[in-house]
């Protein structure tokens, strides 16, 4: 067979593989039914605004109202002009949701071994390692997609910048300038961040064996490849880079404007986010044996243990029904760990971490040194706070380190460098210029070292109390008996989970023993290996993600039932904002069917959160006139909600009598204690000198209304007899709002902290705001010249691809 054609089946075959395995471990999908992801369902709450404008207009609207009072849509799936490479990332993940993230994960892990001369077998059983690691199936489980999109390219990157280092520059180069097209693609800049540590030591450890092989010019010449590639990736993405940047500084990720915090006293400023924020999900250094013992620490914030639990038989002991029984075991809070919650342990396998320090011990090529570094370097900053010298020196010196937050999430450089290392090992292991004598020693060392730590932990048992951090709260509810027997049931998977541990590893250990004996075949022990990997994974994967998430799409759809209050506001079909103090600032709900001062983000608006922690969590009402919150969702003596009139709501704009000039923010938030609204309008003459504060008069004649709403454009009609001050309870946003009045362009302001200002003249006008950003036209041209030189290189390469094979024929 023609090894071209033969190598081409081969492929092929192994992708197929990987679409039938993630369809049969999502087999859910293909009965129609979807998994329930809340952090979807929270965006789809978000997106709802924007989904109905684009059906209605077939525009994409840039900006929506429906939370947070306001904000743009570059962060909630808004779809730009020129996105081609979104197109091929569509080809790519063809198979239906979640199913299709899983399936990217094989295959980036495979292309990535391809890059590391990994053959076929070996780089299938390392996608499977890679794909199944617990902590990548678990984002898939919450909703955490763009972070699995992201995380599915990695490989794939570094596939190319191995193959380019590799002097396989053609190649390199255009995997590189792809995959990193596609992997900014999947906005998740956070994981696209993390990886600089794992390219860092890479770097190093190639920039030390050039100068000691004396190939400094292969070496420089890879590198500015490498960073032509990257720009290139960057430039395709001009468009979302350039708006998420834009935003950015308009919200918590950018530099606060205020130096008092809420109860006077002095704020540290910082350009990013809070060190207690950033750090608030860090690993103990004790938990991280989460990666080779699952439940080593309980596992996730919510276990089902079911009938094998002690608090299951001491509740039926109680005389509590099955039923209820069964329904309390199977929501045990069993993690006591560090962090405040805990979908699962990102569990990166017993048989995978075994590999991994048999890896250490065969593997003499530079990829052991980038890998143990770039390891221990995402472990040690995992633990955040725990190890705060090395955390607070990255926040404070590092480039951007504080624009993220969650810095437990940096354990996915483990997660893809672990499985790496553990294929490297087998194919070490398997190569017929090992010394049997060197596989025997570090296979017995490999073997001692894994279950010595096994042992140690049955050991320290009795040094550790198993209580949680919601124990005491526990104890109120259901008394120190139950508890304690939580706390027994702590320790009982503790125990399993150990021995668990153990057997996987004497299990993996005596495959290789048998292949050192001549006595399994490497085909069969590769085989056998992969079945012992995925069982590992796959057993501890279901624990947490499984059919029971799956429902159909009509119940997906009704996420959000409409309740009596929200039929009792959507009567009123004027425009005007709804709060929903229980949600506060955290929930999409009411945004799914109203304007919502709350939402649901990562990265909000940073002048409403100042507004909620400075006012509204203090009952201002006054704040919330001015945001024209005409009404609140409140609970009645039943628990249900009900919607209350706020009639003191200002509505859409109005004219004041006097606008009042403070020079600092701190001044222009303060000033929103004792100001009244309807009458005074505040302004920072700091920011906007041209605008000159004063009386103005406003008689029985002078009013402001909303003519007409769509999300990115409002038009008013004024009427005033005196040249007026009139206020928006809109969200001042200056690049990309742009006023007119009566067609002409029109300068506005920022007042009252946050929202719109504009000096109208006397008369009858027409007073319109569009969101016109000029960010999505630049970016937009950026993008289009970096996808016509990207396609124009790739079909350079593959002609050049296909001349050289016919030359060597």
């Amino acid at each position: 067979m023609n090894p071209i054609f033969r190598s081409f089946l081969t492929h092929f075959f192994a992708i197929a593989f990987f679409a039938v395995v993630a369809l049969l471990y999502f087999h859910p999908v293909l009965q129609g039914k979807v998994i329930y992801q809340s952090d979807i369902v929270q965006y789809r709450g978000m997106a709802q605004e924007q989904e109905d404008f684009r059906r209605q207009y077939e525009e994409e609207p840039y900006w929506t109202n429906s939370a947070f009072g306001g904000m743009p849509t570059y962060q909630l799936g808004a779809r730009y002009p020129h996105d081609y490479v979104k197109k091929l990332d569509r080809v790519i993940r063809f198979l239906p949701r979640p199913a299709d993230y899983l399936f990217l994960y094989f295959l980036g892990f495979y292309i990535l071994l391809g890059c590391m001369k990994v053959e076929y077998r070996l780089a299938i059983l390392g996608a499977l390692a890679f794909g199944f690691s617990t902590y990548m199936i678990i984002i898939l489980g919450v909703g955490h997609n763009a972070k699995a999109h992201a995380i599915g390219y990695l490989p794939m990157v570094l596939g190319g910048i191995l193959l380019t280092f590799r002097g396989k520059y053609l190649w390199g180069f255009l995997l590189t300038a792809v995959a990193m097209a596609l992997e900014i693609q999947a906005n998740h800049y956070q994981m696209t961040y993390y990886f600089l540590f794992l390219v860092i030591p890479l770097g190093i450890v190639y920039l030390v064996d050039a100068i000691q092989k004396k190939h400094l010019k292969s070496f420089f010449t890879a590198s500015g490849l490498l960073l032509v590639a990257a720009f290139l990736g960057i430039a395709v993405n001009a468009t979302s880079l350039m708006a998420t940047r834009e935003y950015a500084e308009w919200s918590t990720r950018g530099p606060s404007v205020l130096t008092i915090n809420p109860d006077g006293s002095t704020k540290t400023v910082t350009d990013g986010l809070d060190r207690e924020y950033i750090t608030q999900y860090s690993y103990g250094l004790s938990e991280s044996l989460n990666l080779l013992v699952p439940r080593l620490f309980g596992g996730g914030s919510v276990e089902a243990l079911g009938e094998k639990s002690r608090t299951f038989e001491f509740l039926i002991d109680q005389g509590v029904s099955r039923s209820q029984a069964l329904d309390f075991s199977n929501n045990l809070q069993l993690y006591w760990g560090d962090q405040p919650i805990v979908a699962a342990p990102p569990y990166i396998g017993a048989v995978v971490l075994f590999l991994f320090l048999l890896g250490l011990l065969l593997v003499k090529r530079r990829a052991r040194w980038w890998l143990l570094a770039a390891s221990g370097i995402a472990l040690a900053l995992s633990w955040g706070k725990n190890f705060s010298l090395l955390t607070d020196l990255m926040i404070d010196y590092f480039p951007l380190y504080n624009k993220f937050r969650a810095v437990s999430s940096v354990q996915v450089i483990l997660e893809l460098c672990v499985p790496i290392l553990a294929v490297l090992a087998i194919k070490a292991w398997m190569a017929p210029q090992t010394p049997g004598d060197k596989k025997r020693k570090a296979l017995i060392i490999s073997l001692s070292g894994m279950l010595g730590i096994g042992v140690l932990l049955f050991l320290l048992k009795s040094v550790f109390d198993f209580t949680g951090a919601n124990d005491a709260v526990l104890e109120r509810y259901y008394g120190e008996e139950l508890v304690d027997l939580i706390r027994r049931d702590r320790e009982a998977v503790y125990l399993q989970d150990t021995f668990r541990t153990m057997l996987f590893i004497l299990l993996a250990g005596l495959l290789l023993w048998l292949n050192l004996k001549k006595k399994l075949p490497g085909k069969w022990m590769i085989i056998s290996m992969g079945i012992l990997i995925v069982t590992d994974l796959a057993s501890v994967d279901l624990r947490y993600v499984n059919k029971d998430d799956f429902v159909s799409r009509r119940q997906l759809g009704n996420s959000f039932p409409l309740t009596q209050a929200d039929q009792q506001i959507l009567q009123d079909t004027t425009y005007y904002r709804v709060l929903n103090p229980s949600e506060g600032l955290n929930g999409a709900r009411t945004s799914y069917f109203h304007k919502s001062l709350g939402g649901y983000h990562a990265a909000k608006p940073r002048r409403m959160q100042d507004l909620f922690e400075f006012h509204i969590y203090q009952n201002n009402r006054r704040v919330l006139d001015m945001l024209n919150t005409k009404y609140l969702i409140q609970a009645d003596e039943e628990g249900n909600p009900r919607a209350a009139l706020n009639p003191d709501a200002l509505g859409n704009a109005w004219f004041v009598g006097r606008l009042n000039g403070v020079e600092s923010p701190d001044e222009a938030i303060q000033a929103l204690s004792s100001f009244i609204p309807a009458q005074e309008a505040i302004v920072n003459t700091k920011d906007f000198p041209e605008v000159v504060p004063g009386a103005f008069v406003v008689d029985s004649t002078s009013q402001i209304k909303l003519h007409s709403y769509t999300a990115n454009a409002l038009k008013y009609i004024s009427e005033n007899s005196n040249p007026g001050m009139a206020v928006f309870s809109e969200m001042y946003y200056a690049k990309g709002w742009q006023a007119y009045i009566d067609g002409k362009p029109k300068s506005h302001f920022r007042v009252n902290y946050a929202l719109r200002g504009m000096q109208i003249p006397e008369g009858r006008h027409e007073i319109t705001f569009r969101f016109e950003p000029d960010v999505i036209q630049k970016g937009s041209q950026i993008s289009l010249a970096g996808t016509a030189l990207l396609g124009l290189l790739l079909l350079v390469g593959l002609g050049i691809g296909l001349f050289r094979k016919r030359e060597k024929h």
